[in-house]
């Protein structure tokens, strides 16, 4: 039996309500656009088909079946970067409209940050990410991870203390879309000594192209060489469109030739100067950051194409195991794989049945 248009509308505004923190999560732990959207809209079809009365909390319930799946997302991920050709860079996300792309406690969501990340394991990079992006308490990540309270401690500080000593310490957006300005001011005119001048002496060029003609297939050392491949051939910026963009928080560049976008830029900086400059050729990135600017805006799929998706449980039809108004307050939350449901206490902010 279908649900009523009122039972899907109200899960859709629930749904909705919460979206860009579930994106949010979803593209911290696997750094692309494209799977984080598919986790979120796998989550959305979960939710339909859900016993909503039995939900106390929908919030639990969503983050829980986002931060789960993005976890099995994440493990096959890892395989398929085995095969990919070069240095592999996080795909940017427009955050012209959500600089803090969902979080609460406003971590950065910086390239630079996320590719320190990928050196987590799939379990440590999404307790980092619920705690400190998101502010979740440790009994709440040790529920949605389904391991134990002090495991899950030990999981972030060590987290912390691996993340703290790689990362370096960033500059302010003013100073950094000074520093980009200024790289690809010198960058196009073939300006050595003030490029140089820009960059730490330790400074890495990375160039995500999986293959694709013209990006470099292992990172670029050294202040010297890191200047000279920017300026290398004078063809690459001749005749070359650049149009700002806001970028996972910071300043970026979207490169355009004969109206087709083509190259993305961006830098990272500490006081000391860029440390690091990142290219995305890759045309599969660049549509996804492209489409990621109507992110925000966009309903769950389906539901504004009027389409009602699959059947969802409603109270009058289903014998809700707990009910909404039971003061034991129960969370269903989803495990995957297999789909499995599982009973637990949680704090409610209920679902109306």
């Amino acid at each position: 039996m279908s649900p009523r248009p009122s039972d899907l509308e109200e899960a859709a505004s629930v749904f909705v309500q919460h979206r860009a923190r579930l994106f949010g999560i979803a593209y911290r732990v696997l750094g692309s656009v494209a799977e984080a959207e598919d986790v979120v809209q796998e989550v959305w079809l979960r939710w339909q088909q859900t016993d909503r009365c039995a939900v106390v909390s929908p919030m639990a319930f969503l983050s829980s079946a986002t931060t789960r799946l993005a976890i099995n997302v994440a493990q096959s991920a890892r395989v398929r970067r085995e095969t990919y050709i070069g240095p592999w860079l996080p795909e940017p996300v427009d955050t012209s409209s959500d600089p803090e792309v969902g979080a609460q406690r406003g971590e950065s969501v910086e390239l630079a940050l996320l590719l320190v990340l990928e050196r987590l394991n799939p379990t440590e990079r999404a307790a980092y990410v619920l705690r400190e992006a998101f502010d979740y308490a440790y009994p709440e990540i040790a529920e949605i991870l389904q391991l134990s309270l002090v495991n899950v401690r030990k999981i972030v500080s060590r987290a912390r203390r691996r993340l703290s000593e790689e990362r370096r310490e960033s500059v302010d957006r003013a100073e950094h879309r000074r520093l980009l300005d200024a790289f690809v001011s010198a960058a196009r005119t073939g300006d050595m000594g003030s490029l140089e001048a820009l960059l730490t002496p330790d400074a890495v060029s990375l160039s995500d192209g999986n293959g694709i003609q013209g990006a470099a297939r292992v990172p670029v050392l050294g202040r010297v060489r890191v200047a000279n491949l920017a300026t290398a051939t004078r063809r690459f910026w001749s005749g070359a469109d650049l149009r700002p963009v806001d970028a996972n928080g910071r300043s970026g560049v979207m490169i355009y030739r004969d109206g087709e976008p083509t190259t993305f830029l961006t830098t990272a900086a500490s006081p000391e100067g860029i440390h690091t400059v990142m290219w995305v050729w890759n045309p599969s990135k660049i549509a996804a950051f492209l489409d990621s600017r109507s992110r925000i805006a966009t309903t769950p799929s389906g539901v504004r194409a009027g389409m009602p998706g699959p059947p969802a449980a409603s109270c009058e039809e289903a014998e809700c195991e707990v009910a909404c108004a039971d003061e034991a307050q129960w969370l269903m939350v989803p495990v995957s794989p297999p789909p499995v449901l599982q009973l637990s206490r949680a704090d409610s902010d209920g679902f109306p049945c």
